[in-house]
């Protein structure tokens, strides 16, 4: 059974920054591959997912992001057009998913299995390529860190 907990975090003026800038980066991907599905309706998600290393060679900018959080960024596509794929099975009407712009900008940065470390004794939070950040451990989980 796998469990998600939520903590709150208090990130430094910086980290906030580059926390921004990674959340921009993730819009941006999502954007491109939403684009690039919708131009060509016969892309598979391991396509899409080639399309983020092909993209990478063209836009260094984007290897400021871990590469684990840009491919959550593609499995959260592919569960937005999943998800619309059954309502429409459903019986329900849909249109088509919308672009993510800056004012309901992207929210999320996703890390399922590496790039990131819990340290409970000192309660900061590692993230790759963004920095230690201090957490707030207000209830004890069960798992290793």
């Amino acid at each position: 059974m796998m469990r998600t907990y939520k903590f709150r975090i208090y990130p430094s003026r910086k980290i906030r920054e580059t926390i921004e800038e990674h959340l921009n980066i993730c819009r941006y991907i999502y954007n491109y591959l939403l684009e690039q599905k919708t131009k060509n309706p016969k892309l598979n998600k391991k396509d899409t997912q080639k399309l983020i290393t092909e993209h990478k060679k063209e836009y260094p900018e984007l290897k400021k992001v871990h590469s684990k959080v840009l491919q959550m960024v593609n499995n959260k596509l592919w569960g937005n057009l999943k998800a619309l794929g059954k309502l429409k099975q459903n019986g329900y009407k849909v249109g088509k998913l919308r672009f993510k712009s800056s004012k309901n900008h992207y929210k999320t940065l996703e890390y399922n299995q590496s790039g990131f470390k819990l340290d409970c004794k000192t309660k900061r939070l590692k993230l790759s390529k963004i920095g230690e950040i201090p957490i707030e451990l207000h209830q004890k989980f069960k798992g290793r860190n």
